[in-house]
């Protein structure tokens, strides 16, 4: 018989304390939950938060972002930061119009075969969207199993076995598996945090493998911080603050002034024209890969 005491207790945790979050509340649509998934990739709630009630605003349905060229999503996307999940965003809106009449689809299976879709988005928007019972692993799930079932600190990236050892966790009920799925996401976020866990207000301190060990830290030095200032990344944004901002194509000359040192400079604009996040147009620059006429 599945024992579902630690789902319970963690459950329970949640309706006292999660966060009111929009794309949590009643009748957000399938859209909503997967627009915001996408943005809350390495970013924090509280940038993700204004950023995705603007973007619903504009574009509440996939028809709505599709029928726009994709240099819009791109300048919509602003400072969020690693732009080509606007590209995704809108490959999706556009999949999402041709294969599935403009309806979000609801099974894993055809969620993992929309444009820049992996494991854990789909499993997300299927579940938190259509209430189904499928394990939800991100980095603060993983990290919670692994303290309390294991008695480790954290592994190593999400495998299927992670996915298993969760799935053994969740009620066989869908809509309290569900919840129970974002209620270990929550406690990974607010309290078995990676670096500073609030051990004792935690709703598993008794039962906790990791706790009882000793509450012991990985050998060696702790990750560092990934630096920004100065690296190709900062350059990438501000030439693309420059494109975001100009209403037609602009010189070369508007984004050699951004930056002086020339040969990163040109590194980062020919990664950003790699990446199809903006293109040359006789000699000027825009956002997209492909300009319409419009953009022309």
């Amino acid at each position: 018989m599945r024992d579902t005491s630690l789902t319970e207790a963690v459950t329970r945790w949640y309706d006292q304390h999660a966060r009111d979050l929009p794309w949590r509340a009643q009748g957000v649509s399938a859209w909503g939950v997967l627009v915001s998934e996408i943005m809350l990739q390495q970013t924090q709630v509280n940038r993700v938060e204004p950023a995705w009630h603007q973007w619903m605003a504009r574009w509440p349905t996939p028809a709505a972002l599709a029928a726009e060229p994709v240099a819009e999503a791109i300048r919509a996307w602003g400072r969020l930061g690693y732009p080509r999940r606007a590209q995704r965003l809108h490959a999706c809106a556009v999949a999402i119009m041709d294969r599935h009449d403009g309806a979000v689809p609801a099974s894993v299976d055809e969620l993992l075969a929309l444009p820049g879709i992996g494991t854990y988005t789909a499993r997300a928007v299927a579940a938190f969207a259509y209430r189904q019972r499928h394990p939800v692993v991100d980095t603060n799930v993983r990290r919670v199993v692994a303290r309390v079932v294991e008695g480790v600190a954290d592994r190593g990236s999400t495998t299927t076995a992670d996915l298993a050892m969760v799935e053994q966790l969740l009620p066989e009920d869908p809509e309290r598996a569900a919840r129970a799925s974002v209620a270990f996401m929550e406690l990974g976020a607010l309290l078995c945090t990676a670096r500073s866990p609030v051990c004792a207000n935690c709703p598993l301190w008794a039962t906790c493998a990791w706790r009882r060990a000793g509450a012991p830290m990985p050998p060696g030095p702790s990750r560092r911080t990934q630096r920004y200032a100065g690296t190709d990344r900062q350059v990438r944004g501000l030439l693309l603050a420059v494109l975001r901002e100009a209403t037609t194509p602009v010189p070369r000359s508007k984004l050699d002034a951004v930056w002086a040192d020339e040969v990163q400079r040109a590194r980062a604009l020919a990664s950003i024209l790699e990446d199809g996040l903006a293109c040359e147009i006789d000699g000027h620059y825009a956002l997209g890969a492909t300009p319409s006429r419009r953009d022309a």
